[in-house]
Formats: C-alpha cells, structure tokens, sequence
C-alpha cells in the first residue's frame, strides 16, 4: 500500500519514512509541498497521506480539500493545532508527542480502510454493469481473442488498461475496439 509522507522539513519526513521502514513499511514517498503530495497521490491512485499542520505552499485542510476519493489523510501536530473538520472521515489526527505504537496501528487501521473501500468500490462497479454491457464487453473481448490470441484474461485486462489511460469508461472502450474492429 502506498504511504506518502509530506511535512514541510523534509528531515521530518526523512525521520517518519526512517521510523516506518524499520516497522516494515514500504513503497514511501517523501514531499515538502501539497503540490508534490498531489502528484503522488495522482501516481498512486490510493493509500495513505502523512502530514503536518504546515506543508511548504500550504496548510493540511487545503490538502484535505484535494484529497483523491481512496486517499485517507493522518495529520500529525501539536495539541493546539488540532482539526476542527475532519472532512468526513478522510482525516484522522495523532497529536505530538507520539509514540510509534500508535502511529503503528493507526496507520494499519488507515491502510485497511483504504484497501475495504477500494473493493467495496470495484465491486459495486461490476454489479452496476447491464446485461448489455456485460455483452458489449463480451464482444470486445472475443474480437481482441480472436484476432490478438490473447486469452479472455489478457483480453479483458487490456480493455480495463485501455480504459483507465483513455479516461473513459469499460463499456466505451468496448464499443471502440468493436468500432475500430469493423474498419
């Protein structure tokens, strides 16, 4: 699972990926800025966002406010600058000082979640599709088998990847092989 890790001295994020790869975590990345947060976010598509009060171009409740839908933030701060807005259960607070085993657990709790609503959301889409679709889909997949020996695996892989890099849905990508198919 992906973990970024974002305060405004980088030496703070170097000490919490320092503290987290002793406990076993990997697949971090460290940014001093909400900019550099937000790509990684984009590269990443989920995971878990480690903050302070005050990154280098501005405040956690602005991240928070861009925070991607399978993105969970943990603000790290002092007592006093506890969050007044919990943006709906995307932000979850730890204040200093902190002790690792609660860092540890949150963080774990925080990982879960992200991991639940990921499925809860895929499978909420394949049970959205129509009979219809599931035949366009079908079709697609036979036309992709048939004339690129792929597998029915491989084939409905590359339309899910031909689908996310195109920005469109898995019902139009089908309908555009099919098209495309007919030249």
């Amino acid at each position: 699972m992906n973990i970024i890790i974002a305060f405004a001295k980088s030496e703070d994020a170097q000490n919490f990926k320092s503290i987290l790869s002793r406990g076993g975590y990997d697949g971090m990345v460290t940014c001093t800025s909400g900019a550099q947060a937000l790509s990684a976010m984009e590269d990443f598509g989920s995971g878990v966002v480690i903050c302070g009060y005050r990154l280098s171009d501005m405040l956690y409740s602005e991240l928070a406010v861009d925070l991607p839908k399978f993105f969970q933030m943990l603000m790290i701060a002092s007592p006093d600058k506890t969050p007044t807005d919990l943006f709906d259960g995307k932000i979850v607070y730890l204040p200093t000082p902190l002790k690792k085993a609660d860092l540890f657990s949150t963080l774990e709790l925080m990982l879960e979640g992200v991991t639940r609503s990921r499925k809860k959301a895929k499978e909420k889409a394949k049970q959205g599709r129509s009979e219809e679709d599931k035949k366009i889909i079908d079709q697609a997949k036979e036309i992709l088998m048939d004339r690129h020996h792929m597998t029915e695996p491989e084939a409905h892989k590359y339309l899910q990847k031909c689908a996310m890099d195109s920005g469109t849905g898995l019902r139009e990508t089908a309908e555009m092989v099919i098209s495309l198919s007919a030249i």
